[in-house]
């Protein structure tokens, strides 16, 4: 079943102005301008956003390994001697 067709109403004349403007210039109807214009942005918010969330990533990693060399070495996370075997303190 296909969605039903949306519609967008369009009050900015400077906007209808220029799109049309960029149909002319790419030889298309002013829908196909708009979906080409939309689709890009779309496309390079999409990529600088993916790019964005990388570097974070690499940044809290990189204070993961500067922390990790605070800890005196054979330190684990292992806490098991302090529960039994059904989870409870010992």
């Amino acid at each position: 079943m296909e969605a039903p067709m949306g519609q967008l109403n369009i009050k900015d004349e400077a906007l209808i102005a220029d799109a049309k403007a960029l149909a002319d210039l790419l030889g298309t109807s002013t829908t196909d301008a708009i979906r080409r214009a939309v689709n890009d942005r779309l496309a390079r918010e999409r990529v600088g956003r993916d790019e964005e969330r990388r570097l974070r990533f690499e940044r809290i990693m990189a204070i993961a390994k500067e922390a990790s060399k605070l800890f005196p070495p054979g330190t684990s996370s292992d806490h098991s001697d302090l529960y039994d075997q059904d989870g409870l303190p010992r």
